[in-house]
């Protein structure tokens, strides 16, 4: 009989290396290949016309939408209902469900995703003649719906201008719920000595077999499939948009690229179905840890975009035509139809219509955007304390030290290994002591062993997944070997979540006592991950609450865990405290809950670069605080690509090196020189700019626009940038940067979209662009990083152990003069641990430098002020003396940098004051006024006057 850790091993290498034959294509999925016959069949030179049509909708001019019979010429008998909905900001939700059927379809996908429901429109004008519904609507009355009645079209315009069409190619298929008997393409009615063959009337549609209705083996698993076909055809075409974005997560181009027709780029289709995919190829439509249904659609002169809010199994096709336009065919397993049309036009608009319907990434905790050092595993309790003490002694700063799953008795997790971690609260406390934190996995697996109260209390409460007959406790296997999984969608589940994190014993249950209210939550494997299991994840049908098969709610089971970990680690505390939740598997609406991170990436220049598209894909699907391991998990990276990944990790919004059990440790402070020196300064140009960071994310927080911007959202009428996803902007700071991700480079190219000057952020120098290039110095010692004209840069200088000793630290402000002279910038402070920003306890100042033209030519005077953006904004009950600014009151803006002058100036006087001390040099023209302590705190409002004549 095999022992649990001998069967582990046996499995390890099936689920350490990425293996194609581990994973299905589409050609190995039965409704994919059903989904791409239907396409196929379409293209057959035949007049080729969608079955399904609609009966003429009673409506009043000024209602929102409305709803309908679906009619299908193939099934005649079969009920289908059509909902037409238009909401607030011009958006549209398209449902379409099966009505009265044999079974229920899965309807709760946006139970889960949104916020609520999205409010209706009132502002629609209605007309109906024979053929179709057209609805008049926004501000400039400028949008229409049409809905044509026979065949079923949907298309959204603007301006008269098709922006996308629903089922336009006449794929939307419905597979309706039937029976074995009922399924029979043909039948031999034997009578009065003849036989007559009935012909299948449905072939010309839904083809002449019955591709895996019924069952399906891959490997050797076989998915019982009780409920027959039931997947969901669509096409979504963009008839006037040449590039499309987000669908994440894939290793691949931010553009996606096609998957059919003749610049087909991939051979299968974009896969959304979460998977523990180790090893991923670097480039590849392969689907990976998240799925979130999210497509932007851009061209210059409008962006527009689709959720379709589907939970199950979903492959989507992508062809570019050459007429530039976008053609794609989204094919899922199960679920209603449940699409939402954003309308823009611009990505801003679209992510703040997003952001309206599944929320925002809220306000982290500030430690969270430090520096987070992590490995599988550091071994013991004296193993985290010498790691921290070796960051000090090498003065590197740090926030977080993370234990990933050996901490846990016999991988029992909450449960310590008191033979490695005997006095697990004191290390902690140890590590909290400097103002750090501990961040520790908890995985969704259980144990089932009796004498591990966590999953003993689970199967207690019923509360645990069930194999296919619906009864008993599916049993996997995962870390700890025999495992099983709690269902989340168990309401029941929820406060027995919350109650494990308590570090108090509360009505005598158990909770994770040996633990602190401080400790960050890493989920990981929540796919879920099950060694054994087809495509190393759960049986499709396998049951969860409600009935509902494990197929209905794959892509959704992942973001319930982090979820409900969130309000978990959120609950630990009264008044609660903002926690700390990273999560593998994601989905719309994840973003609400915490942080990502790309996965199990190797230690490669591929891995490097793509990581950036990945995680400026994860902005453009709503979820901005995502970020790679730096240095790739696999593998032992070289020094100098070690040293260009940290540049990749400081520019990103999660910032962690994480690395695996079988690599050789890589902490920076065992980097020989120069490599060391070169870590050191890059974690520290980290921390200055965490100002800027937490601006950034206070911004998303409310509009829902990713940190990360890449170029077609700085510039959304410029087609040369529409496909560059190798730089970013920060936010709105203006920081533009370009990280190398080749081996060998001593200079870059940065693409600039406007005739701006741009400016290095470590040298001063000016740049203006030629041929709209920039070429900078790229050495490994040299950043490419641009601050854009107009920008002014708040930073803090003094180097720190950790983030939380910074609060009292002074700023310096780096203003960025643009062609005209004039700059601005903000900066956002609250307490970055609670929710009292919410109440009006934060600093928000935004600074301004406003030019006047002297007689001749340039700059006469530079008035350089700081203003109080919250009570121009009125955030919460908000008094400028607040309890947070009273507590940072005696924090000053110690150094003003000026660039841009083009000369030196008369003099540099405090409104209201005194001359203050200044320095200025100039260098072939490009002028540097630095103004040394001003006299100002960043609390107050103060102007500087510059006077140049």
């Amino acid at each position: 009989m095999w022992s649990p850790g001998t069967f582990l091993l046996l499995l390890l290498p099936t689920v350490l290396a990425f293996k194609p034959s581990d994973f299905k294509t589409c050609s190995q999925s039965g409704f994919c290949r059903r989904g791409r016959a239907l396409a196929e069949r379409s293209q057959e030179p035949s007049s080729w016309h969608s079955p399904y049509s609609i009966e003429p909708p009673e409506l009043s001019p000024h209602q929102p939408g409305f709803t309908t019979n679906v009619h299908s010429s193939v099934y005649p008998n079969i009920k289908f209902v059509l909902d037409v909905i238009i909401h607030e900001e011009g958006i549209v939700r398209v449902r379409m469900d099966e009505e009265n059927g044999l079974r229920k379809r899965y309807n709760e996908a946006t139970q889960w995703a949104l916020i609520g429901e999205p409010l209706l429109s009132d502002d629609v004008l209605w007309t109906v003649d024979s053929k179709k519904a057209k609805a008049v609507y926004g501000p400039k009355k400028d949008m229409e719906l049409v809905v044509d009645f026979n065949p079923l079209k949907i298309t959204l315009f603007r301006g008269g201008v098709e922006q996308v069409v629903l089922n336009g190619r006449g794929l939307l298929h419905m597979e309706h719920f039937r029976t074995k008997e009922d399924s029979k393409l043909a039948e031999h009615i034997e009578g009065e000595g003849q036989s007559v063959l009935q012909v299948n009337s449905a072939a010309w549609f839904e083809g002449d077999t019955q591709d895996a209705f019924w069952d399906e083996t891959f490997s050797t698993w076989t998915d019982t499939k009780p409920k027959g076909p039931e997947s969901l055809s669509l096409d979504i075409t963009f008839p006037n948009h040449a590039h499309v974005y987000g669908i994440p997560q894939h290793a691949t181009n931010l553009s996606l690229p096609s998957t059919t027709g003749p610049t087909a780029r991939y051979t299968d289709p974009f896969r959304l179905y979460n998977a523990d995919v180790f090893e991923y190829l670097a480039d590849s439509p392969t689907s990976l840890y998240g799925s979130i249904p999210l497509m932007h659609a851009h061209s210059a002169t409008s962006t527009v975009a689709v959720f379709n809010a589907i939970a199950s199994e979903t492959w989507i096709d992508i062809a570019h035509v050459e007429k530039g336009g976008v053609e794609t065919h989204w094919i899922s397993e199960s679920g209603i139809l449940d699409v939402f049309l954003l309308p823009g036009p611009t990505p801003t608009d679209v992510f703040t219509q997003y952001a309206h319907l599944t929320g925002t990434a809220p306000l982290p905790a500030h430690w969270s955007l430090g520096y987070h050092q992590c490995r599988w595993n550091y071994v013991s309790s004296d193993d985290v304390r010498g790691v921290q003490d070796r960051f000090d002694e090498d003065d590197f700063p740090v926030d977080v030290f993370w234990l990933d799953i050996e901490y846990a008795e016999d991988h029992k997790y909450f449960m310590w290994n008191k033979k490695t971690f005997p006095d697990p609260v004191e290390m902690t406390k140890d590590v909290e002591a400097v103002e750090r934190k501990m961040v520790i996995i908890v995985d969704p697996h259980l144990k089932r062993s009796n004498d591990y109260p966590v999953y003993k209390r689970a199967s207690e409460l019923e509360v645990l997944v069930k194999p296919k007959n619906g009864e008993g406790e599916y049993e996997g296997w995962c870390w700890p070997g025999s495992s099983s999984w709690i269902d989340f969608f168990h309401p029941g589940s929820w406060d027995f979540w919350i109650s494990l994190f308590k570090t108090d014993t509360i009505d005598g249950q158990w909770s994770w006592t040996e633990s602190t209210n401080n400790v960050g939550i890493w989920n990981d494997m929540n796919e879920p991950s099950v060694f054994n299991g087809p495509e190393i994840t759960m049986p499709k049908d396998n049951i969860h609450y409600g009935g509902w098969e494990h197929r209905d709610v794959h892509n959704i089971n992942g973001m319930l865990f982090a979820n409900h970990t969130f309000q978990a680690a959120e609950a630990r505390t009264d008044p609660p405290r903002r926690p700390f939740v990273l999560t593998r598997a994601f989905y719309a609406g994840s973003q609400r809950f915490g942080a990502m991170w790309t996965g199990d990436n190797l230690g490669t220049w591929e891995h490097m670069a793509v990581g950036i598209k990945m995680v400026l894909a994860n902005g453009v699907g709503g979820m901005p605080f995502a970020g790679s391991d730096v240095g790739g998990f696999f593998g032992n990276p070289e020094p100098e690509m070690l040293v260009r990944w940290y540049v990749v990790g400081a520019f990103s919004p999660f910032f962690r090196a994480h690395a695996h059990i079988d690599t050789k440790r890589r902490e920076p402070y065992l980097l020989e020189e120069p490599y060391k020196s070169l870590v050191r300064d890059i974690l520290r140009l980290r921390y200055s700019m965490l100002p800027v960071w937490y601006t950034a994310f206070r911004e998303t927080s409310e509009s829902g626009v990713p940190i990360l911007r890449p170029q077609y959202v700085m510039f959304p009428e410029d087609d040369a940038g529409f496909g560059i996803d190798d730089q970013f902007y920060v936010g709105s700071s203006g920081l533009l940067v370009k990280p190398v991700t080749e081996k060998g480079v001593k200079e870059v190219s940065v693409y600039i979209a406007e005739d701006q000057v741009y400016y290095d952020y470590f040298t001063n120098q000016p740049h203006r662009p030629k041929n709209r290039q920039i070429t900078l110095p790229a050495n490994l010692d040299q950043i490419p990083l641009l601050i854009r004209g107009g920008s002014i840069i708040p930073t803090r200088e003094r180097p720190r152990r950790s983030s939380p000793l910074m609060k009292h630290d002074p700023f310096t402000l780096r203003i960025a003069l643009d062609t005209s002279g004039n700059a601005r910038g903000e900066v956002y402070l609250d307490d970055g641990e609670t929710y009292g920003y919410g109440k009006g306890d934060v600093v928000w100042r935004g600074f301004g430098a406003e030019s006047t033209k002297r007689k001749g030519k340039g700059i006469g005077a530079v008035r350089i002020s700081s203003v109080d953006l919250a009570v121009r904004t009125q955030v919460g009950a908000y008094d400028p003396k607040n309890g947070f600014a009273r507590s940072v009151g005696d924090v000053r803006v110690e150094k003003l940098v000026v660039l841009g002058l083009g000369k030196k100036p008369l003099s540099v006087v405090l409104e209201g004051g005194s001359e203050l001390e200044w320095e200025f040099a100039s260098k072939d023209g490009a002028g540097v006024l630095v103004i040394k302590d001003p006299a100002v705190r960043v609390v107050d409002d103060w102007a500087v006057v510059v006077k140049l004549e």
